[in-house]
């Protein structure tokens, strides 16, 4: 499958495992923002995007059907909504089970770049950073390739056996450190494999860094398409909406090029540790937080969580007693993002689900809730609200229903 968009010159590739929506409205929008801008005599930069696993099939085929090209729909938390054509994706590649195109595409020197979007869940990393060898990950290790370090493993041993050069590896998630830890978990994942002469290539010729990404991106309803429709008078069967705020933040250690993004607002970075602890430890646990006291008073969206009294005080305090004396000093104004990540979580046009949000939690909270100073605050919040998000989390995993929030009881 092709977008057949290419104007005949060469193009540098970034290859993006993981096609979801997030993907399309974060890291293909800065692109398609890039090129838009480039001039002439600047390097272009395509995106070749492609999935492991079979699920997003009929998203790939949509696309694959309109050549990439795809309607982003933004809305800002007053409800004014824009709607913007990206063309940043040439070329779909096709799921199979051998992940053949997959391979193929990861080993061209034309790749600079290979980008995936992960869940916290899908590195298989414990409490440590060490590798846990889950049932899937077993069958990785004997040369399968249904997770990110298998896949990977079959695309940089072609790419090591046609001496296609050297090749970023850029982790696009919610993973603290994820760069650092990724290297890890794949190092790990080829020794335990045996694959020693790859162990060593990989050393040699990847870059790991780490980034923060940041866009509110539910899971396209009908009534987006309804709305793109509407508004463009394409009927769009692939498109993808989120919040109009955007971030990422990367550090500037890539070994084969990479496109110039600060042109078109993302950060390049010595180290992204100050921004990742404030987008972790702030948004993403307060995300998940609202999401799971949500579930418990039997609330579906995170707008209304946010919109509750109990809870929004609950995450406010959370935030001002407990997690921003741990970051500073920072390089962030950290009061004005805990009250920037408040309201664009109280935005309703977003519709983002407490579903979505809460999903997999019990492997976000090492890295959302658990670190804090044990100086941070006094005894009493120490007790109570951590040990809080920890049984909201327990409880609204298992929640078939309504249930007591712990935010509901007071404390003095």
């Amino acid at each position: 499958m092709s977008s057949g968009q290419g104007s005949g010159e060469a193009a540098n590739v970034i290859l993006h495992i993981g096609a979801g929506s997030f993907h399309r409205a974060h890291q293909a929008w800065y692109l398609h923002r890039l090129n838009e801008a480039r001039r002439p005599d600047e390097p272009r930069w395509s995106l070749t995007v492609g999935n492991i696993r079979s699920d997003m099939n009929a998203v790939l085929e949509a696309l694959a059907a309109q050549n990439g090209v795809y309607t982003l729909e933004t809305v800002t938390p007053q409800g004014e909504r824009a709607y913007e054509t990206i063309r940043s994706i040439e070329r779909v590649l096709p799921w199979t089970e051998s992940l053949d195109a997959l391979i193929e595409a990861g080993a061209d020197p034309a790749c600079k770049i290979i980008s995936f979007t992960v869940t916290e869940g899908g590195y298989y990393l414990d409490e440590h950073d060490r590798l846990d060898t889950a049932p899937d990950l077993s069958t990785d290790l004997k040369g399968g390739h249904t997770t990110i370090y298998g896949a990977l493993a079959a695309i940089l041993d072609a790419r090591m056996k046609a001496g296609a050069g050297p090749v970023t590896l850029q982790t696009c998630d919610n993973l603290r450190r994820n760069g650092e830890r990724f290297h890890a978990g794949m190092s790990a994942f080829l020794e335990l494999r045996g694959a020693g002469e790859l162990a060593q290539w990989f050393d040699d010729n990847t870059a790991c860094p780490s980034s923060i990404v940041d866009r509110i991106t539910p899971r396209p309803t009908p009534d987006v398409r309804e709305r793109v429709k509407a508004a463009t008078g394409v009927d769009d069967t692939c498109p993808v909406m989120g919040e109009a705020f955007i971030q990422w933040v990367i550090e500037e250690r890539f070994i084969a090029g990479r496109p110039a993004w600060k042109k078109v607002g993302a950060e390049l970075v010595d180290s992204v540790l100050p921004y990742e602890e404030a987008k972790i430890r702030i948004l993403n646990a307060t995300h998940s937080c609202i999401a799971w006291a949500g579930t418990l008073v039997g609330l579906n969206y995170i707008h209304e969580g946010t919109h509750d009294a109990d809870i929004r005080q609950f995450a406010f305090d959370y935030v001002t007693e407990d997690v921003i004396p741990c970051l500073t000093p920072s390089p962030l104004d950290l009061e004005r993002y805990r009250d920037v990540v408040l309201e664009r979580f109280g935005n309703p046009y977003i519709q983002d689900t407490n579903q979505r949000v809460a999903a997999d939690g019990f492997s976000k909270l090492p890295g959302f809730i658990a670190p804090r100073s044990p100086n941070a605050s006094s005894a009493a919040s120490r007790r109570r609200r951590p040990r809080c998000c920890l049984r909201c989390s327990s409880v609204s995993s298992n929640a078939g229903g309504r249930a007591r929030c712990p935010t509901r009881t007071r404390t003095a």
